[in-house]
């Protein structure tokens, strides 16, 4: 179990990491629960491929349809309607089973309805493990942007088992290995007070992880949680730290939004946004060219999908409405150091190029 501890607020909550049969998951969950009123909100594939083991109450589930475009307010007055609907109190739980699109909308209505109300977090994908569900960022996707209407609220627990992971596709293996691959570039700048050398794991452990080895999956993910606990514990809301967790998505939001969220996966344009960043950070002399190349080989490795060549002009004016900008610059998350990253305000990128 790893302790969150949100300095700002004084909230605390546990992450427990349970390798146990699936088929124990409900009992965990109701044993969290008590007495109290609840609704499940799940993924649509993780329903059909989990509903007999999990066993959940069906008139209590809420099935969200796959993929980022259903993380839209018309699926946040649906869920928000199922709640009133089931008598859901200020004391009642909401639980999100699914990757990070169930993670997000379930946890904007557990913020919003009844001004609050209890969430458990049970991420089904590598992505949602390592990142999405830990931190307690909220949102949806409006047209004016990617996670523009949200809130930071935090969990009553998040419940982690790596035996979901074994259904993954390579398709969704990568998209989590795009968050991985951050945190080993974001490592240092962490102030975790432990070294995970994620980025050399990376480099010896490209057959286990491409073959969803789980006891390789389950020692990155612990990882990479306690990097973002560790940064989450010292800045909640974004105002400094935090913001670094944010390497490659300022470009790879912008990408998302320019392909209408249907064309590649989060995590593949969160690597595109590394690129990115390497890029602008070699041609400022912000890293030496052995950083660069190691890291171009790690991703070359993995064999992420390629890009083309996009409008950047386009694109830099969707990254100027994106949340992190100002009326001013676009902030910039640039890598300056192995395992190390640093804030920059661009607000002139055609001179970088």
């Amino acid at each position: 179990m790893i302790e969150v501890n949100i300095k700002e607020n004084q909230k605390s909550y546990p992450i427990f990491f349970d390798n146990s049969d699936l088929s124990n998951l409900k009992n965990t969950v109701l044993q969290k629960i008590g007495s109290e009123k609840y609704v499940i909100v799940i993924s649509k594939k993780v329903f059909n491929l989990y509903k007999n083991i999990l066993n959940f109450d069906k008139t209590l589930i809420f099935i969200l349809p796959d993929g980022e475009k259903e993380k839209n307010i018309k699926n946040y007055y649906k869920i928000l309607d199922f709640c009133s609907k089931k008598g859901l109190t200020r004391d009642s739980y909401i639980v999100a089973i699914g990757g990070g699109v169930v993670g997000d909308i379930t946890g904007f209505v557990a913020s919003t309805y009844m001004r609050g109300i209890n969430l458990i977090q049970v991420p089904t994908t590598l992505l949602a493990c390592v990142d999405s569900s830990v931190g307690g960022k909220t949102a949806i996707n409006t047209p004016f942007g990617k996670n523009i209407v949200g809130t930071f609220y935090q969990p009553s627990c998040v419940i982690i088992n790596p035996n979901f992971l074994k259904s993954l596709d390579l398709k969704n293996i990568k998209c989590g290995l795009g968050e991985i691959i951050k945190y080993g570039i974001i490592e240092n700048s962490c102030l975790a007070g432990e070294s995970f050398g994620i980025i050399n794991f990376l480099n010896e452990k490209v057959a286990d992880i491409l073959q969803c080895k789980i006891s390789v999956l389950a020692d990155i993910v612990r990882a990479c949680i306690k990097l973002k606990v560790s940064v989450v514990e010292k800045d909640e809301k974004e105002s400094g730290l935090r913001r670094i967790l944010n390497l490659g998505h300022t470009y790879g939001h912008a990408i998302e939004k320019h392909t209408n969220f249907n064309k590649y996966s989060h995590g593949e344009c969160v690597v595109e946004g590394i690129r990115f960043a390497f890029e602008i950070a070699r041609k400022n002399n912000l890293v030496e060219d052995n950083y660069y190349y190691i890291i171009q080989d790690l991703l070359n490795k993995y064999q992420f999908k390629q890009f083309p060549s996009f409008v950047l002009k386009k694109l830099i004016s969707i990254m100027k409405t994106d949340k992190k900008s100002t009326s001013d610059y676009i902030r910039f998350i640039l890598p300056v150091g192995f395992a190390s990253v640093k804030e920059f305000k661009l607000n002139d990128f055609l001179t970088i190029f």
